[in-house]
């Protein structure tokens, strides 16, 4: 999916179905795809259970809104942010969405505010079912927002040194299942040579597994991830200007 920061977002965070812990990260990953116009939450605020969200909505800038539970069994939070969005994509004051949860109620959603032109990112755990997934354009697990910290020990002329340092998480491991995919994308693109310009590649495996994303598998971007793999070749090629570099991928 293309970064455009001037895009403008309307934030929509189904409280009762993320973990509130890494909404400082959650917000920072949003921000690199465009501004958050509307940044608001749902969830019955009387309930305990979502208690924990209280101490960083003020910090955070986000509206909380109200739904109580009049049945019991049926979830209202999820109707309200489905009103809502509704009313905000006809208000035409946003390019898109950001819709948090790991839900499987907002599929029908998500499909219906692509069929109107909006691009819709989903941001969710590892647990949200696919049907979801596949309706954003682009879907991030919070589970690879935050960096591990580890504990590292090295030994030198006999001391043992300790430091703490950050690792990414990696929630797949790089298998059968995706050089397929990333071999069949390459052919997809190739020239005549056998070359597919990175860029391209990568908007094009979103385009056919929106969950893809380098950091599943331990990798912050798409080029380490291309190079730890054997099978494939990577030929950076000057673009004739302030030292960029394009970067090809082919297979072997």
């Amino acid at each position: 999916m293309e970064i455009t920061k001037d895009l403008k977002l309307a934030v929509l965070i189904d409280a009762d179905n993320v973990p509130y812990a890494h909404i400082k990260e959650m917000l920072e990953e949003i921000a690199k795809y465009g501004t958050p116009t509307f940044k608001r939450i749902y969830a019955d605020w009387t309930m305990p259970t979502v208690s924990g969200w209280k101490s960083v909505l003020l910090e955070s800038a986000i509206t909380p809104v109200q739904q109580y539970g009049y049945t019991k069994g049926k979830n209202s939070t999820d109707s309200a942010m489905i009103i809502d969005a509704m009313d905000i994509l006809y208000s035409a004051k946003v390019d898109g969405f950001c819709i948090v949860s790991s839900d499987s109620d907002f599929t029908r959603l998500a499909i219906r505010l692509r069929e109107a032109g909006m691009k819709v990112i989903g941001i969710g755990e590892k647990k949200t079912p696919t049907s979801f997934i596949s309706a954003c354009e682009k879907f991030i697990y919070i589970e690879i927002l935050k960096p591990q910290i580890i504990e590292e020990k090295k030994v030198s002329n006999g001391k043992v040194t300790k430091q703490l340092i950050q690792k990414a998480p990696s929630l797949n491991k790089v298998d059968h299942a995706l050089i397929k995919l990333i071999s069949d994308s390459i052919n997809d693109l190739a020239d005549e040579n056998g070359w597919a310009f990175l860029g391209d590649l990568g908007n094009l495996l979103l385009k056919k597994q929106p969950d893809f994303d380098p950091r599943n598998y331990g990798f912050t971007k798409m080029l380490s991830l291309i190079k730890s793999i054997p099978k494939f070749l990577v030929d950076a090629r000057d673009a004739g200007k302030n030292n960029i570099k394009h970067i090809f991928i082919k297979i072997k």
